[in-house]
């Protein structure tokens, strides 16, 4: 079936299947939020992505495999409400932003930086820290070299806006000054965007409204 991206909590998982990367999205917890089971297929190595609540249901999309790796992309209770069972049941590897980890209440093994790489058995991810919704937000950036590239944006960037700001300018303007200049300047129309929640899009869907988001100030 082709992917879609439009899972629902309780629903069934939707796989995105890549060349080299598989991906698993599913919706968790009682604010939707989305998980991303990230496998490299030529290792069968996993990397989850947001732990954010329903322990079961993600160890379950996991399953005996395991997993090596956790990101947490932001420090948001909703996205890390899993994190210490899913952490204790498979002794992954945890990573967040440098400056989000502080407000992650699991210890972070590894802390990540703009520019990063994070590897999933032979897939590399680019991580790129987008200031404004928390301070260490990361997002993470997989440029398949069979096709287009893939970016896992947290709550950083949504269809129709960059993330919740508070009603800050200063926020505001630091998320979209992150989000236009490394990610809508360094990426293409046809990249795929898999948000903390809800349905994915694309950057070249988003492009056209990029005005009015600096406009309206969110």
């Amino acid at each position: 079936m082709t992917y879609s991206g439009e899972v629902k909590v309780g629903g069934p998982a939707d796989v995105h299947e890549l060349k080299d990367l598989m991906i698993t999205k599913i919706a968790v917890g009682p604010m939707d939020n989305n998980a991303y089971l990230l496998r490299c297929r030529a290792t069968d190595e996993q990397l989850l992505i947001d732990a954010a609540n329903e322990a079961h249901t993600l160890l379950g999309m996991i399953g005996d495999d395991g997993i090596a790796s956790v990101v947490t992309t932001h420090q948001h209770g909703d996205h890390w409400q899993a994190l210490a069972e899913v952490v204790a049941v498979t002794g992954a590897r945890t990573y967040a932003g440098r400056d989000d980890a502080a407000g992650i209440p699991v210890p972070t093994d590894v802390l990540v930086d703009d520019g990063d790489v994070i590897k999933v058995g032979r897939v590399e991810l680019t991580a790129r820290h987008l200031v404004g919704h928390t301070p260490g937000s990361i997002a993470l950036v997989y440029d398949d070299p069979h096709g287009h590239p893939h970016v896992f944006t947290g709550d950083c960037l949504f269809p129709g806006g960059v993330g919740n700001t508070r009603k800050d300018p200063k926020a505001f303007a630091s998320l979209i000054h992150d989000v236009e200049t490394k990610i809508f300047d360094v990426l293409p129309d046809e990249t795929w965007v898999y948000p903390g929640h809800g349905n994915d899009t694309t950057l070249g869907t988003e492009r056209p409204h990029l005005p009015e988001w600096h406009a309206r100030g969110w």
